[in-house]
């Protein structure tokens, strides 16, 4: 039987029950809950202090009236980034290498965004549409192309995220592949292979968070337009 390299990416199922659901729900469970104890866990510590940095360093540039996203914001990059990491480890499922559900992450956000910015400034979210001082017979042509580049921004975004994991994850089968192959053949060229594959490890753990605070990121730079 013949496995090709993106089965890796089919979702799970048991007994025909998909099991995307449990694989979303299950990283909950590795987060400490905060307790009224003066003195934590270094764990808990740590989680606090990541937290802080990200949702100061996230809100800075917003405005009063995008403060309400804190929470939002912060516990979508922890659940992004808890999925992608955990997706590394061996016989596990990565949720976020399905566009499906990225785009279902990412559309309602976005559109949230705009409906808060027609809500409260129509003027200015439709003056995006057009840049100040365009030439009369440019102006059509600039209102389609800034309407369709606003429209595929959450196809953007949930493209992104899939497409950067998705390959991160192929090129790891790629090199752990080839170091089993060349293990009983070439036993120098192996161990050339397997340290390639640790570094490459270390790449991805690295992109899976880069990823998904780019994905909050630029959340947040479309709410900072609209608030």
């Amino acid at each position: 039987m013949t496995v090709s390299l993106f089965d890796q990416f089919m979702s799970p199922t048991y007994l025909g029950v998909p099991l995307l659901a449990i694989a979303l729900t299950f990283p909950w469970i590795f987060f400490p809950a905060p307790t009224l104890r003066w003195l934590h866990n270094r764990l808990l510590v740590l989680q606090s202090w990541f937290i802080n940095r990200f949702t100061q360093q996230i809100l800075t540039p917003l405005s009063r009236g995008g403060h309400s996203w804190a929470l939002m914001l912060t516990s979508l990059v922890v659940f992004l980034m808890t999925l992608n990491i955990l997706g590394l480890l061996p016989y596990t499922f990565t949720p976020t290498t399905q566009l499906s559900l990225n785009l279902a992450l990412a559309f309602p956000l976005w559109l949230a965004t705009l409906l808060i910015g027609l809500r409260n400034q129509p003027t200015a979210a439709l003056g995006h549409l057009l840049p100040e001082g365009t030439p009369t017979l440019l102006i059509p042509i600039l209102i389609v192309i800034e309407t369709i580049s606003l429209l595929i921004r959450p196809l953007a975004l949930g493209v992104r995220l899939t497409a950067n994991l998705t390959a991160g994850h192929l090129l790891m089968q790629l090199t752990s592949t080839a170091t089993y192959v060349l293990l009983t053949t070439m036993p120098p060229v192996a161990a050339l292979t397997m340290v390639l594959l640790f570094l490459l490890t270390l790449l991805e753990i690295a992109v899976a968070m880069i990823q998904a605070y780019v994905f909050v990121l630029l959340m947040s730079l479309y709410l900072q337009e609209n608030v």
